[in-house]
């Protein structure tokens, strides 16, 4: 029993626990605004594009009475849209963020690049590779030193 408290202990200490939290919290958050932006924004739109007809009422039966089968594939095309605005909409945000973070200078990935042979990054006018050695551009190294 004492190992067992002891792995727990381990496990909420090393912050994982904290992130995922965190995570948990910020995406409920999220979601907030996704379906906000969603319902009070593009599914307005949409029902002026499809000239408000509610697909989740479309159905069709096969067979009479209380023992028919009712398909209600409307559901599933309103299930859809939901999925496509939503992606949409997340799509616009994240590119909106990612725009605003290039703007400020925090996208530095154009400073590196990856060595061919090893993997690691180097600086983009690197000629050779601290890592494992090797010689990146031969045209820029002298005849002496090759």
């Amino acid at each position: 029993m004492k190992k067992l408290w002891k792995e727990f202990k381990d496990f909420i200490d090393r912050g994982n626990v904290m992130d995922l939290a965190v995570a948990v919290v910020m995406g409920a958050a999220f979601t907030a605004i996704i379906n906000a932006t969603i319902g009070d924004l593009v599914t307005p739109l949409l029902s002026i594009l499809t000239f408000g007809i509610d697909f989740s009422t479309l159905s069709f039966s096969i067979g009479e009475g209380s023992d028919a089968a009712i398909f209600k594939y409307g559901s599933l095309i309103q299930a859809v849209i939901n999925f496509l605005a939503t992606a949409i909409v997340i799509f616009f945000m994240v590119k909106g963020v990612n725009t605003l973070a290039n703007k400020r200078g925090l996208d530095k990935a154009e400073d590196t690049k990856k060595c061919a042979y090893c993997e690691s990054d180097i600086p983009i006018s690197a000629v050779r590779c601290p890592q494992c050695t090797t010689i990146l551009d031969a045209s820029k190294v002298p005849e002496d030193v090759r």
